[in-house]
């Protein structure tokens, strides 16, 4: 933009931009730097990174609901083995005297209440180490 200054028209002076000195440096393309040596600019190692850590992720999201399905599928199995004890558990403690099949069948019920726990407990470990994946499909979706 010219300024006036009385009768006189001044152009303004435009600075240039000071010139690095371009020895040895390395162009994007990964071509020859002005001392012949042939350098490449890798950038996709960070994006590498990135994904092989989203990947990893996915992965251990994939085990751990892998190994939820597993403990539900034992915990079902437990469930139908142990059957429905409470009503001998409620006539055992009614004060009730149990004989023969229904005996046997307290008895397993009972042995079964273990496995049961121990199944259950295992659910709930599985059912926690799961929920990243919760958070991933949210954030996906």
């Amino acid at each position: 933009m010219a300024r006036s200054n009385g009768g006189k028209t001044e152009q303004p002076i435009l600075e240039s931009p000071a010139i690095p000195d371009l020895e040895g440096t390395t162009d994007l393309e990964g071509a020859t730097d002005l001392e012949g040596t042939v350098e490449s600019a890798d950038f996709s190692a960070p994006i590498a990174e990135a994904q092989v850590a989203d990947l990893q992720t996915i992965d251990d999201c994939l085990n751990a609901l892998k190994a939820l399905l597993s403990t539900v599928e034992k915990l079902q199995k437990v469930r139908l083995e142990v059957g429905d004890v409470k009503p001998f558990l409620m006539r055992m403690l009614d004060g009730e005297v149990m004989s023969g099949e229904e005996l046997e069948q307290l008895k397993t019920g009972v042995g079964g209440l273990s496995r049961l726990i121990r199944a259950y407990s295992d659910h709930q470990t599985a059912l926690a180490k799961a929920q990243p994946a919760r958070d991933l499909l949210e954030a996906r979706s």
